[in-house]
């Protein structure tokens, strides 16, 4: 597989999962109009500066969550440098 092919393939499933993020609160929010419940927002997020990462979250499982997807998400970096070398 070619990068350029690789590339527009990561470019649609970035795009498939941006428009499913949008419609996901849509098609919940039509399911849950019976009754209100309190919802809480969480967020979370990892800065790396160089081999230092600085994590944060509004709560110790969004931290947690966060410190697992960084760290995935540089294996899956890591992996694609080694293979388009």
């Amino acid at each position: 597989m070619s990068t350029i092919t690789l590339g527009l393939l990561l470019i649609i499933l970035g795009m498939l999962l941006v428009l499913i993020s949008v419609l996901l609160p849509l098609l919940r929010r039509g399911e849950e109009q019976g009754g209100e419940e309190e919802r809480r927002a969480e967020a979370g997020g990892v800065v790396l500066i160089g081999p230092i990462p600085i994590v944060f979250g509004t709560s110790q499982k969004m931290a947690q969550l966060t410190i697992i997807l960084a760290i995935l998400l540089t294996a899956m970096a890591i992996i694609l440098f080694a293979l388009l070398r």
